[in-house]
């Protein structure tokens, strides 16, 4: 007796819905994730060569404006309350770092006002903010 095989086609799994699902969670997440790039905060910032300092959470960010305005962390700010902030974060952490970002055109006397009021209060490790050169490596 012979018995004849019957080839059986083999099964076949079309890719095609789910490639459309992992196309629309790639589409889903691009648009509903935002994306900070800088703050509000119109500044010119100087041009420099030298490496970047890498920032962290607890940092104190004073931007001075071209005008001379000072803003915390993107808040505006009078100088009578920087100086509080700044005694605060001394006696809690004295090892706060202060980034300044000033504007080119500030004035140089503002930008040493600012860092002269932060040491007073203790806080030593001070960083003034630039921009990186197009051609600097």
């Amino acid at each position: 007796m012979r018995l004849s095989h019957v080839r059986r086609p083999d099964p076949v799994l079309d890719l095609t819905p789910m490639i459309d699902i992992v196309f629309q969670l790639v589409l889903f997440f691009m648009v509903s994730t935002t994306f900070v790039d800088a703050p509000g905060i119109e500044i010119d910032l100087p041009k420099a060569s030298a490496e970047t300092v890498l920032t962290e959470k607890d940092d104190l960010n004073i931007w001075v404006t071209s005008d001379g305005a000072l803003y915390l962390d993107e808040e505006p700010i009078s100088l009578d309350a920087l100086r509080s902030v700044l005694q605060q974060s001394s006696e809690s952490a004295p090892d706060t770092l202060v980034i300044i970002k000033a504007d080119a055109g500030v004035a140089h006397g503002r930008v040493v006002g600012v860092m002269d009021l932060a040491k007073s209060f203790g806080l030593h490790r001070l960083a003034i903010a630039t921009e990186g050169e197009a051609g600097a490596q």
